[in-house]
């Protein structure tokens, strides 16, 4: 089984509560580590402005190149739902290897604290709660239902295929499990 989100980019205001819900249910201190982020696109000029949020967790990808990428092999993927997870004793930090998994990902998913030599840490799909059968903690904060979770082929047979959306070209190299409800510019 391969889990993955889905995100509706229609439903979505860029609140942030997603965001938020993550920082506090993982404890990350105030700062630039975030394993949740909430992306914004605007296009046009007024009054005709095109506006867009995209959220950024990790995509949980099918070939997560950031596990090639570790020298030290503190990335791996769980074979039973396709959790990608990092090891912290085995992370050499970010000075000593150059963050190189956060070069490799196109998404620049990695997150590291500001720290000298702080280690790799990002989404992980909140795995304490979904081994109690618990959505991530940013799905159940949504207050507009915009996020979903769970197995990636029940997720596709629910909301259809679509790979791309506003903000977000899908990796074929990567393979991201996600599903998207794309947000398009309205056409004069």
């Amino acid at each position: 089984m391969q889990i993955g989100f889905y995100f509706d980019q229609t439903r979505c205001t860029g609140c942030g509560a997603c965001q938020v819900a993550c920082k506090d249910w993982h404890d990350l201190p105030a700062g630039p580590e975030n394993w949740m982020r909430v992306l914004y696109t605007e296009e046009g000029k007024f009054p005709d402005v095109f506006v867009s949020y995209l959220v950024a967790p990790c995509y949980q990808c099918l070939e997560a190149v950031c596990i090639q990428a570790c020298p030290v092999h503190a990335i791996s993927k769980r074979d039973e739902d396709g959790i990608v997870v990092v090891d912290d004793k085995l992370c050499l930090g970010n000075k000593e290897c150059n963050v190189k998994c956060l070069k490799a990902c196109p998404y620049n998913i990695p997150q590291f604290g500001p720290e000298l030599g702080a280690k790799m840490r990002k989404c992980n799909f909140c795995r304490d709660r979904w081994s109690d059968n618990k959505l991530p903690v940013c799905v159940e904060a949504c207050p507009t239902r915009a996020l979903d979770a769970g197995p990636l082929d029940e997720l596709k047979a629910k909301y259809g295929d679509i790979q791309e959306a506003e903000g977000f070209v899908y990796s074929n190299r990567t393979k991201p499990a996600v599903v998207f409800r794309p947000k398009r510019p309205k056409t004069s």
